[in-house]
C-alpha cells in the first residue's frame, strides 16, 4: 500500500474525487503521480515523474495508469476539476474559453499518433515543420483581480493526421477526427459542463477555427464565437424587413442582397468611433467601425468589429448581434493567453517530454501536464504575489535572482 504524503486542502480534495473513479490497483498510484508531475526535475520524462513520486518500482502499474487516463478518463477528470475551479473562479460578464492548437516535437519513428506538421514557431532555423504530436486544446480564460489575464487548460484532443492513423493498430486504432471536428466537441462538452449558468459562454478562437463545422456546433449549443475574420470573407448586408402580412409562402430570408467589403469598410472616414477596452493588461483605447451583417458559416447575422491598430487594420466577428465592440475586443485579447499557457506547460511542467510511445499514454501524459497547471494556478488564485514568490525557504538561491510580480 502507498501512502503518499498529505497535500494542501485544495489538491487532497481534488485527488480523493478522482481517484474514486480508477480501478483499486491504480487509484494509490494517483496521488504520487501527480506529485512527480509537479516536483520532478530535469527533464520530465515519466520515469522521472515516477521516480519523484516514490512509485518508481510500480513503473508498470503506473504508465497503465497513464494509458488508462487517456483511454476514457480525460472528460470525466476535466469536469471534475473544472467543477472544483468554478466554485472560486467566477467569471466578471461572461464565461471566456479559447481554443487553439500547439504541437509537441517528438523524435522516432514508432510514436504512435507523431507525424508531420507544420511548425508554428520555425525560429531563426527557419524550420517549417516538426515531427510529433498536434493537440487541441481547450482553455477557461480568467483575469485576476490583482495579476494578469490567464488561460487554465481543461481538456485537449490528440489530432493525427488520416495517414497516420492507418499506422496504428486496429485495436488500438482512433476513429479520424478533423482538428475543427475535436474543437465542435469540446465546445459541446463545454456546454454540457456549464448547462443551467445565468451568464453567456463565449468562445475566442483564432482564424482557423472560424469556420461552419465549429459555427454551427456553437450555434446548436447557443454558446457565442468571436475571432478574426477574413478579409475576402463573403460578407452580406441584413435581409429587408418584410411585413408578416405582405409576405410570401416560403421562410423568411436569413441573408441580405448586397455583399460587403472589408476594404472598402476601412477606405470609409465615416462610422469610426473610439472605444475604451482592457487590453493585454492595461486600459487602452482604440478606434473602431463596428457594423451588423450576414456570414453564411455563422448561419445567420453577426457583429464586425474593424480595428486601427498603428501599422495596419484588424477585423473581428462575434455570432452575438447584441455584443458590444469593447467586449469583443476583450475577448479577442483574452484569447492571446492561451498562447502564454502553452509556452508554461512545454517548459515548467515538461508537456512532450515523457517518451511515451503509445497515443493513449501520451493522451493521459499531456492531460496530467495540463491539470498540474491548472491545478497550481487554482490553488495559489486568493495567494498574495509575496508570499508565491517568497524563496526564504531556499537558501542554495540567490536572493538577487527572486522575483516579485
Amino acid at each position: 500500500m502507498i501512502l503518499p504524503p498529505k497535500l494542501a486542502s485544495p489538491f487532497q480534495k481534488l485527488l480523493d474525487t478522482l481517484s474514486w473513479l480508477l480501478d483499486a490497483r491504480h487509484s494509490e498510484l494517483l496521488q504520487p503521480l501527480f506529485l512527480g508531475v509537479l516536483f520532478a526535475h530535469g527533464r520530465r520524462t515519466a520515469t522521472a515523474w515516477f521516480r519523484s513520486g516514490a512509485i518508481a518500482e510500480h513503473f508498470r502499474r503506473a504508465y497503465t495508469l497513464l494509458g488508462t487516463i487517456g483511454r476514457d478518463k480525460t472528460d470525466v477528470f476535466a469536469s471534475i476539476l473544472f467543477g472544483h475551479l468554478r466554485s472560486s473562479i467566477v467569471p466578471q460578464q461572461h464565461w471566456l474559453f479559447a481554443i487553439d492548437d500547439t504541437p509537441t516535437q517528438r523524435y522516432g519513428p514508432c510514436v504512435e499518433g507523431a507525424g508531420r506538421h507544420h511548425n508554428p514557431t520555425p525560429g531563426p532555423t527557419h524550420q517549417r515543420f516538426l515531427y510529433g504530436h498536434i493537440w487541441v486544446t481547450l482553455a477557461c480564460v480568467v483575469r485576476h483581480p490583482q495579476r494578469h489575464t490567464t488561460a487554465l487548460p481543461l481538456l485537449a484532443d490528440l489530432y493525427i493526421r488520416a495517414k497516420d492513423v492507418d499506422n496504428i493498430d486496429a485495436d488500438r486504432r482512433p476513429a479520424f477526427a478533423t482538428k475543427l471536428t475535436l474543437a465542435a466537441r469540446q465546445i459541446h462538452w463545454t456546454a454540457q459542463c456549464l448547462q443551467g449558468t445565468d451568464r453567456p459562454i463565449w468562445f475566442a478562437v483564432d482564424g482557423f477555427y472560424a469556420k461552419r463545422p465549429v459555427l454551427q456546433a456553437a450555434r446548436a449549443e447557443g454558446v457565442v464565437v468571436v475571432g478574426r475574420l477574413r478579409w475576402d470573407a463573403a460578407l452580406r448586408d441584413l435581409p429587408p424587413l418584410v411585413d408578416p402580412c405582405q409576405r410570401g409562402q416560403g421562410r423568411p430570408r436569413i441573408y441580405g442582397y448586397n455583399p460587403i467589403s472589408l476594404q472598402q469598410c476601412v477606405q470609409s472616414r465615416q462610422g469610426w468611433q473610439t472605444v475604451a477596452c482592457f487590453q493585454y493588461q492595461q486600459q487602452v483605447s482604440k478606434t473602431v467601425r463596428t457594423f451588423l451583417a450576414t456570414w453564411r458559416p455563422a448561419g445567420g447575422v453577426v457583429r464586425v468589429v474593424v480595428v486601427q491598430e498603428a501599422d495596419k487594420c484588424l477585423a473581428y466577428f462575434c455570432t452575438d448581434p447584441e455584443a458590444t465592440a469593447a467586449s469583443i475586443l476583450e475577448a479577442v485579447a483574452g484569447r492571446t493567453a492561451i498562447e502564454d499557457t502553452f509556452k508554461d506547460v512545454k517548459e515548467v511542467e515538461g508537456a512532450g517530454q515523457q517518451q511515451l510511445r503509445y497515443w493513449r499514454a501520451n493522451v493521459g501524459a499531456y492531460h496530467a501536464c495540463l491539470w498540474g497547471y491548472t491545478a497550481v494556478e487554482w490553488w495559489s488564485w486568493d495567494k498574495e504575489a509575496e508570499r508565491l514568490c517568497d524563496r526564504s525557504g531556499s537558501p542554495e538561491v540567490d536572493p538577487k535572482n527572486w522575483t516579485r510580480e
